[in-house]
This record gives structure tokens, C-alpha cells and sequence, in this order.
């Protein structure tokens, strides 16, 4: 029996092309029938993007204290990079804008790069991102055609680990820290390997100790008797 007002903490695995907030809206609107109120506390301990899916921690009534908490934990994420092409949103949200050489690319030249990602590091978010111009959300301004700077931020990247080589496609596990860009770190792994790169793949598999083992679906919360 869920006690969504006293606080409860729950996890789900983000479906594909939805929002974080989507979700969130949708846990919010069955908690209210439930329940039988108007207003009730519900929110997220950090964004996936659309084109992400995996782990999502919502938490409700008093338990949206905690949601810092969980933001801060570690993040682990499995990430599918395109070689030899980029994208102005570093994904799939957008078309190709520019193609380069790959031929050059070997698993070896993967495998010596990725450390220069490992440790501390500054980071420009993506101008498709949530962070905040002079009140704007950069992602509104990058849609409209404007021009974003964003400045760049320091971030921990614990451990970037090679799990599939293709020729111009590659498979990561990547854990890092609060405030990390997947899609940042893409094109910056792209720029190290003289070439370019987008993401085309991307699950979140693990915050703190939540795995996906852990993650309920959606529409089994939507559809089940609470």
C-alpha cells in the first residue's frame, strides 16, 4: 500500500520519447484520482532527455525533500555514439549538419582516447539543454535559430569503459557525476578523434544503488489498482 502523501520514492524506466516531466505529470494525475485531491507533491531526481530512457527516480508528498539527495548520487549510463557525423543537439533530435573522415578510426584509437575523459573536466552543456539564458532555456532559444553560449562546467567522470567497437559506432558505459551531458560528452569524444559524433542510444542504468532491475514501467503504474 503506497502512502503518496506522508512520501513515497519510486522507479521507473523512462520510456523513449517521453519527458521527464511527462512522466512525472502522469504519476502526479493518477496519485490525484487515487487519492482524491486536487494537489499533490510529485517530482523528479534528474532529467533524462526525450531520446533517453532508463532509470527515474519520482518521489512524492514529503519525500520531494530527498530529490537533492538522489540528484547528487552517481549516474550510470550506456550510450550508443555514431562516428563520423554530428548533429547541432549531439542526437537524433536534429539532422546530420556535418560528416567526417573515419577511416582512420581503430578500436586501439578509441581505447586511447576515452581516458582523457576520466577525472575532473569542464564541459559545455548543448545549446538543446535545460540550462538557463538571461531566463531562457537554451533549448527554446537553439529552436528558434539563435545563436546559445553557454559556459563551460566542471563535472567527475569516474569511468568511461568500451563495450562494443563497430567501424563508425561505438557502445560505452559511462559513470560520472551530477550535472553531466552524454550528449556533450559525445561530441567531445568525436572532436578527440578528429572526426565527429552524435549519440543515436542512450539508457540510464543506474542512480546510486537503483538499477533498471529496480524500475517499474509506467503503464504498469497507470493501469494497476494503487
Amino acid at each position: 500500500m503506497y502512502h503518496f502523501q506522508e512520501g513515497e520514492i519510486l522507479y521507473f524506466n523512462k520510456p523513449l520519447q517521453w519527458t521527464s516531466f511527462d512522466l512525472v505529470n502522469k504519476v502526479r494525475y493518477q496519485i490525484s484520482r487515487f487519492l482524491k485531491v486536487k494537489k499533490i507533491k510529485v517530482g523528479h531526481a534528474g532529467t533524462l532527455d526525450p531520446l533517453a530512457t532508463g532509470v527515474l527516480i519520482v518521489c512524492t508528498g514529503k519525500a520531494t525533500k530527498r530529490i537533492d539527495e538522489f540528484q547528487y548520487q552517481t549516474k550510470e549510463y550506456v550510450a550508443s555514439l555514431r562516428l563520423g557525423a554530428s548533429t547541432p543537439s549531439f542526437d537524433l533530435e536534429t539532422e546530420v549538419d556535418q560528416t567526417f573522415e573515419t577511416a582512420h578510426i581503430t578500436k586501439e584509437l578509441v581505447e586511447q582516447t576515452l581516458p582523457r575523459f576520466v577525472g575532473s573536466i569542464e564541459q559545455i552543456p548543448p545549446a538543446y539543454s535545460a540550462c538557463k539564458v538571461k531566463g531562457d532555456r537554451a533549448y527554446d532559444l537553439a529552436r528558434k535559430g539563435m545563436e546559445v553560449e553557454l559556459k563551460p562546467k566542471m563535472l567527475v567522470i569516474d569511468s568511461i569503459e568500451l563495450l562494443a567497437y563497430q567501424t563508425q559506432q561505438i557502445t560505452l558505459r559511462i559513470v560520472c557525476s551530477k550535472g553531466t551531458y552524454i550528449r556533450a560528452l559525445a561530441r567531445d569524444i568525436g572532436i578527440a578523434l578528429r572526426s565527429g559524433a552524435h549519440i543515436i542510444a542512450l539508457e540510464r542504468t543506474k542512480i546510486g544503488n537503483i538499477t533498471l532491475d529496480d524500475c517499474m514501467n509506467i503503464n504498469d503504474f497507470l493501469t494497476h489498482n494503487i
